[in-house]
């Protein structure tokens, strides 16, 4: 046994640090004499040297080892082709345990797809050949190529993986055509339970969002024994919860999986509803600081607490880590938005588009820009396509009505759209604040309350709350009002309207106070001066309890 096997079955038992030294020591000596070791065993050194580099997570410098020993094995095909006459045996049992060159060059791609370098990435993986290309390397290959923009390289590569291993869930979905997926997928497998939910799930995935919730068969297959309290199921029926506008429901089964799994790292955009998010992102760092979502989280945070510039460092961080995650784009592109940097969070908007075409947040954002920037043209047209490719339901009838209301003609036109919406659905809260801020417009608070009220029935929504607490003021029911502007604060205290219609009903009621209280002074005629002193000291007094409960 030589020492070159020695550093390989440390290599092949994780000894990194000592394969690096080792091997860096035997790397020296063999170039100041060349005779010392044969070409192959120079070779398998400079790949046992790169993968204990690649290990120290020192990329740069793994992908130049990997290279060079890739120019060691060319030195060697030519070397073994002279030599192939004459020991042919020998020379394919030496071969069998070097490393291989295919294996080599995925490292390589490896290493320029975490220093972000894909360009660099894909031709590797495009030179080697079509039929030696591992599942591995076509999956790889089609992610970098769907990261590109290069869609039809993407789901031929894809193809190539599903061909090998039909149940590649993750190919599946990223193929983004159900056609595809019943081609491949429908294949006889046991148990027919598992089959199940790869379809269902590759529905989820695939299909347009204006699919009822009630067209999967998720619900049913959460009640199967088999597959009761499977935390990946969960996430995958809070998923379609939440695709589907069904926020409350979502959460619920977010929240279930994270009591199965406390070290459950997946989140989705509905977690910014959490009463506390604060606490999910202290937890979600504490679980690992190297995945977007902790930083997505406390982005959230940050957004709704108003201070938009650390969201947009956090959403920024994300995107970092995690270049395809689509809440790191949202969040950043809101940011930008509520900065008044919208055609910067239209570039963002358009990318989370691209990565997930089948999510309506990632159109609603845009068009929120497009409306920000006047530009209610393109907004429009965005919208009618959004309503003409995935059908009338609630969310896009409520998106085409949010676009209408901008526009004095269409008025009548949102109207009608935002009935149909609450027909289908009338607990859907973008609807109902529509239809509301329409009904304002008009002065129909009586309409107004009696809809925020069959709203409120079933949910509490700090927005709302605060909406009714407006048409209550317009109607003159001031101790209501009060009261909903308070639950709005308890459910967000940052929501600086509520707090401005509060202190706007105080400020209205202390000139009527003042009146009253100068008008019992005049009626004691007293006219001493020790009287009118503590007059002014007992409204000072009263000055200072006002000015303590508008702070409440």
């Amino acid at each position: 046994m030589n020492v070159v096997d020695h550093v390989r079955d440390m290599a092949a038992t994780g000894l990194y640090s000592n394969v690096r030294l080792l091997s860096s020591l035997l790397l020296t000596m063999s170039n100041n004499n060349p005779d010392l070791f044969s070409p192959a065993q120079k070779y398998q050194l400079l790949v046992y040297h790169a993968d204990a580099i690649f290990y120290d997570k020192e990329y740069r410098n793994a992908a130049c080892k990997y290279s060079m020993a890739l120019q060691q094995k060319k030195v060697l095909n030519k070397t073994s082709k002279v030599r192939t006459s004459t020991g042919g045996a020998a020379a394919n049992i030496q071969a069998q345990g070097m490393p291989s060159e295919i294996e080599v060059k995925y490292k390589i791609a490896e290493c320029y797809t975490i220093l972000k370098l894909d360009k660099d990435a894909i031709a590797v993986l495009d030179g080697i050949p079509s039929r030696q290309r591992t599942p591995k390397i076509n999956m790889m290959l089609a992610n970098l190529y769907k990261k590109a923009g290069q869609e039809r390289s993407a789901v031929t590569s894809y193809k190539e993986v599903l061909r090998q291993c039909p149940l590649a869930l993750d190919a599946i979905i990223g193929t983004h055509s159900h056609k595809l997926y019943n081609q491949y997928i429908n294949i006889p497998c046991s148990p027919n339970l598992i089959c199940s939910y790869f379809k269902n799930l590759a529905n989820v995935m695939c299909l347009p969002q204006n699919k009822s919730i009630k067209h999967f068969a998720f619900s049913s297959l959460e009640k199967k024994s088999l597959l009761r309290d499977n935390v990946d199921l969960l996430v995958s029926l809070a998923d379609v919860h939440f695709r589907a506008g069904d926020t409350k429901n979502a959460i619920l089964k977010f929240e279930q999986a994270q009591m199965l799994d406390p070290y459950l790292i997946k989140v989705f955009n509905f977690s910014g509803h959490l009463e506390d998010v604060e606490v999910l992102g202290g937890r979600l760092f504490n679980i690992s600081d190297q995945h977007a979502e902790p930083w997505v989280i406390s982005g959230c945070h940050s957004f709704y607490s108003k201070r938009y510039s650390r969201a947009l460092y956090l959403g920024a961080k994300a995107i970092q880590l995690n270049s395809n995650s689509v809440q790191a784009l949202l969040l950043k592109g809101a940011a930008l938005r509520n900065m008044g940097r919208v055609q910067e969070a239209i570039i963002h908007f358009r990318e989370a588009m691209r990565l997930a075409p089948c999510r309506l947040d990632c159109y609603e954002g845009l068009i929120d820009c497009y409306l920000a920037s006047n530009g209610i043209r393109e907004a429009m047209g965005m919208a009618n396509n959004i309503y003409k490719t995935l059908g009338a339901n609630a969310q896009t009838l409520t998106i085409l009505a949010t676009v209408c209301l901008e526009d004095p003609v269409t008025q009548e036109k949102a109207k009608a759209l935002l009935d149909k919406a609450l027909a289908q659905r009338p607990d859907y809260t973008k609807a109902v604040v529509k239809k509301a801020e329409l009904l304002n417009r008009e002065q129909k608070y009586e309409e107004g309350i009696a809809l925020l009220r069959n709203a409120l029935a079933n949910q509490s929504d700090c927005v709302l709350h605060r909406m009714l607490g407006d048409f209550l003021v317009a109607v003159n029911d001031y101790q209501e009002a009060m009261d909903q502007y308070s639950i709005a604060l308890s459910l967000d205290p940052n929501d600086q309207k509520s707090l401005e219609g509060m202190q706007k009903m105080e400020k209205e009621e202390s000139p009527t106070d003042a009146t009253v209280e100068l008008d019992g002074d005049d009626m004691e005629g007293s006219g001493e001066e020790g009287d009118l002193e503590g007059s002014d000291s007992e409204a000072a007094q009263w000055a200072d309890q006002e000015q303590w409960f508008g702070m409440q």
